[in-house]
């Protein structure tokens, strides 16, 4: 390893996602359990009822895997390190979470995950188990508002899920869980930054170059360098930038209107820095007569130990605040 790479303390770095995973179900304390491979699923699922499997590339703890529980996911498929869960991992996840009524994919727009939870799906059809698909897009910075179907899935996956697994406790149908899905994507926008680049356990080296004097903009979640760049600035003069950039996106957000606001470290910026940012976040909304009805600062979103921040908007109206304001619980994020 060079002087450069970075310091985990791990085992084999190839069996670094299969090893996680073990630790992942362990720390569910028997509320979940292994399925398979590499697949997780609760123990006391709604009978009868709608599933909502989530999933992605191992990696990025909690997520997505971390957001299993009560009132959020129901199980999720786990890829390889910054790698999409194979099909076959996709159909052992479907067939634990099925229960007679479908199954919601839910998860991030990438290439990766699309090709192969899309196998997963029409293996699962040949099985008789029906399968609907809602993708998270709510990254601003990586396509404009004319070309939302390429904007990755960052921050805004951690108030998705929530949401849409609080409507997994209550609906009767699949349709009306994609449907409210759907509707939480379509509230949700992110803006992320980063200041260092994270890493591969396998190789230890940066995914990607970052100056010193320079702040990278948009970047992706998998280690994928930003779309841009700004010169390095304070805490106050990025909040701004960042709540500027959210607000000049095509989700109407007015005086009065209601957000859960998630303030989010990419792997490595402490808690200091999120709430510094906060505390320069928070006057910009008020002033614009943004009202939060709750605030998230955490490490959720993560990308190894890249540093960096995310600021997640998800808009509410009276049924997404309802369900919101559902209890939920998960080794990744916990409502009381």
């Amino acid at each position: 390893m060079s002087k450069n790479s970075a310091k985990k303390i791990i085992n084999d770095p190839l069996k670094c996602a299969d090893e996680l995973f073990e630790g992942l179900v362990l720390a569910y304390d028997g509320k979940a359990r292994r399925v398979g491979k590499r697949s997780i699923v609760m123990n006391d699922l709604r009978p009868d009822a709608p599933a909502l499997l989530i999933g992605g590339g191992a990696g990025h703890e909690p997520i997505y895997h971390g957001l299993v529980g009560k009132g959020m996911g129901d199980g999720a498929a786990v890829g390889d390190i910054f790698a999409a869960p194979p099909p076959d991992i996709v159909l052992e996840a479907t067939q634990a979470v099925n229960r007679g009524k479908g199954v919601l994919y839910l998860y991030g727009n990438y290439a990766g995950d699309i090709m192969n939870f899309d196998i997963g799906a029409e293996l699962a059809e040949e099985e008789g188990i029906t399968v609907k698909t809602v993708i998270i897009n709510d990254d601003v910075c990586s396509a404009p508002p004319s070309e939302k179907a390429k904007r990755r899935g960052v921050g805004g996956l951690v108030p998705v899920v929530k949401l849409a697994g609080a409507a997994a406790t209550q609906v009767e149908s699949l349709d009306e869980l994609a449907r409210i899905a759907q509707k939480a994507v379509d509230a949700t926008r992110t803006v992320g930054v980063s200041t260092k680049p994270g890493s591969i356990p396998a190789t230890g080296a940066p995914t990607f170059e970052l100056a010193d004097d320079v702040i990278g903009l948009g970047m992706g979640i998998h280690g994928e360098k930003g779309v841009g760049l700004i010169p390095m600035c304070t805490a106050d003069e990025l909040a701004a930038k960042m709540i500027d950039l959210l607000f000049a996106d095509d989700l109407p957000l007015n005086a009065g209107d209601e957000i859960v606001f998630f303030v989010n470290s990419l792997g490595s910026t402490h808690m200091m820095e999120l709430l510094i940012l906060l505390r320069a976040a928070r006057p910009l909304l008020d002033a614009r007569g943004i009202k939060v009805h709750q605030t998230i600062v955490d490490s959720i979103v993560t990308c190894q130990e890249m540093a960096g921040v995310s600021f997640s908007i998800t808009k509410l109206d009276a049924e997404l605040k309802a369900l919101w304001d559902l209890p939920c619980e998960s080794v990744g994020y916990t409502k009381l």
